[in-house]
């Protein structure tokens, strides 16, 4: 099942495996720079859209915490530091899917597919272990469209024009997801990132968010292993208080 076009400028599910093509501006940055920041009503946009769906959110997201805590006990939330906008660090809330981290691990916490519980393999493929991610929305560390908040060790492998993904807030939902999500290699999924930086409007969200519940009910979840991706590969180090 294909996913309908996004208006104006690109056709979900045309590069399911590929990145898109070059920007403008993209062999010179400077020649024009991604718009910094967020268009005006872009916040307004955040808390309609969470105000509209918080009640059977929090019902979902506690039917789903309840099932999770019968079936693998505590902790329910699971929280890691992010970078949002402008290279800020943040707490991203998920419900938990894995099991404990082992004391010692070289894997960071969501990084081993082997590790996702029944329950949450479930709330993956769903994506409602993201749910939580509202109470990020609504503190304004999150909006919910954007590029997907990554994690400090792979924020320090990007190269400088990568970092301008980090101009704009970090999102629930982006084109990356809606073009692939865990399908794509993380070089690919910047690219995409860069050009929602560049080209975000109200309308452009208004079609991600559709498209994303479209890619959702569609093909559900992914867990994908990264570990040759030359950013999402494993961390040099354990990330503490991650």
């Amino acid at each position: 099942m294909t996913a309908p076009p996004v208006p104006g400028r690109y056709r979900a599910g045309s590069l399911a495996a590929e990145a898109p093509t070059a920007l403008p501006g993209d062999a010179e940055v400077g020649n024009q720079a991604p718009r910094r920041g967020s268009y005006r009503g872009k916040r307004m946009l955040d808390l309609v859209g969470v105000s509209l769906i918080i009640v059977p959110a929090a019902l979902l997201c506690a039917i789903a915490a309840l099932a999770h805590l019968l079936a693998h006990g505590r902790p329910i939330l699971f929280r890691q530091q992010r970078v949002g906008r402008d290279s800020r660090p943040f707490v991203l809330l998920k419900l938990r899917t894995m099991r404990n981290v082992p004391c010692g691990s070289e894997r960071p916490g969501d990084a081993d597919p082997a590790r996702v519980t029944a329950v949450g393999r479930v709330l993956r493929r769903t994506s409602l272990d993201e749910l939580p991610q509202l109470v990020n929305v609504l503190r304004g560390e999150m909006s919910l469209v954007g590029p997907r908040p990554t994690l400090p060790y792979q924020v320090r492998r990007y190269t400088g024009r990568q970092r301008l993904r980090l101009l704009a807030t970090p999102g629930l939902t982006g084109l990356a997801q809606v073009h692939g999500r865990q399908c794509l290699s993380w070089p690919q999924r910047i690219e995409w990132d860069l050009r929602y930086v560049r080209h975000q409007s109200f309308w452009l969200d208004l079609a991600i968010l559709f498209l994303t519940v479209w890619t959702v009910l569609a093909k559900g979840g992914a867990t994908v292993g990264h570990d040759n991706d030359p950013i999402a590969g494993r961390p040099e180090r354990v990330l503490s208080g991650a």
